[in-house]
């Protein structure tokens, strides 16, 4: 499984949180590129209800991994 930004971005707006199957079926009806939908595939199933894309993917970056000051703009 091989997550780059670009691929994780088509899950942002995917119904969190979610199945594997719900994320999948997610990724195909949005259009995403087949590795989202293999990567997907490749987490393992256990039933597991995943909340954020940083249960999927913990090196996800969040804004706060940013140095981007907002207070200067």
């Amino acid at each position: 499984m091989f997550w780059t930004l670009e691929l994780a971005s088509y899950l942002e707006d995917a119904p969190w949180p979610a199945t594997k199957d719900e994320l999948i079926d997610f990724a195909i009806r949005s259009g995403a590129p087949i590795e989202v939908v293999e990567n997907l595939q490749e987490l393992e199933d256990e039933g597991d209800v995943y909340e954020t894309i940083e249960d999927i993917w913990p090196d996800y970056p969040t804004q706060e991994d940013f140095l981007f000051n907002e207070d200067e703009y």
